[in-house]
């Protein structure tokens, strides 16, 4: 029988985020659930976020403050220090949308019985002044939902709880990646398994978040496509992949001109191939 109040691990990983880290403490110290633990990974800050950490000490399973190598090696060192049978991955500028997030999330999870190992909400992308950009809405895992993941959309990893079980059969974050080491690993899971997502809005995420941030969209891309080859989605080499191109073009030209120039790029080429498949 699954147990209605599993205990969550929440992994905060931070460097530097003095500015934010409180907030995101603040917002798991508030939840109405009670059986959670906090891990915070710092890799060795440099302005407040250790004395933050001290701070909020007493309230936290395990911190520590050391250089690293990365989001993925950092999540990884936080990996021995979970005891949760359920875990989550909370950006340290990202927070909790409601004071009732984990007790529902909890709630989805006994009531899905242990059929699915990972479980998902929604989120909503916010600016820093707290206006929303955009949402991730509610997709129910279908067919269409799961061609999408398998072509690189990825699911909203900080609104994504893994059951513990999932680290233990498929082994840690492959720290060779930069961004992309969350779809890679859920590949793992996903290719012969089904998620779930529950119609919870679970997480106010950054929108100046790692994976977000232009400088970085051509690398997201990059790596999708490395994680998509490594395990068979696609077979043509990186720089031999139309498809890539394509996603890189789209990258430079919402960089260079903007978002909506991006989608109508997007849009037209989608248009186009629909026409092709009529003729």
């Amino acid at each position: 029988m699954t147990d209605p109040t599993p205990l969550i691990s929440v992994v905060i990983a931070v460097r530097n985020g003095a500015a934010t880290l409180q907030r995101a403490l603040d917002s798991v110290f508030g939840q109405t659930y009670e059986r959670i633990e906090i891990v915070v990974i710092d890799g060795a800050s440099t302005d407040g976020t250790p004395a933050i950490i001290e701070h909020n000490a007493a309230r936290i399973a395990y911190h520590e403050s050391k250089p690293d190598r990365g989001i993925y090696h950092a999540w990884n060192k936080a990996l021995d220090h979970v005891s949760g049978e359920w875990i989550c991955f909370l950006g340290a500028d990202d927070r909790y949308h409601a004071d009732d997030v984990l007790a529902r999330m909890a709630a989805a999870i006994a009531a899905d019985g242990g059929v699915h190992r990972i479980v998902y909400g929604t989120i909503d992308m916010v600016r820093p002044d707290g206006s929303v950009d955009r949402t991730r809405a509610f997709e129910v895992w279908d067919e269409r939902r799961r061609r999408a993941f398998r072509r690189g959309g990825m699911i909203p990893h900080p609104a994504t709880f893994h059951q513990a079980a999932v680290f233990d059969e498929h082994g840690r974050f492959d720290e060779s990646f930069r961004i992309a080491g969350d779809y890679e690993f859920l590949l793992r899971e996903l290719l012969d398994r089904d998620a779930l997502c529950v119609d919870i809005h679970v997480v106010d995420m950054s929108i100046h978040g790692l994976s977000d941030r232009p400088s970085n969209r051509s690398l997201v891309q990059r790596e999708i496509y490395r994680a998509r080859l490594m395990h068979g989605l696609v077979t043509t080499p990186a720089w031999r992949s139309p498809a890539l191109a394509r996603r890189l073009f789209r990258v430079w030209l919402t960089n260079t001109f903007g978002k909506d120039v991006g989608l109508r790029a997007r849009d037209a080429y989608r248009s186009l191939t629909r026409l092709r498949r009529r003729r």
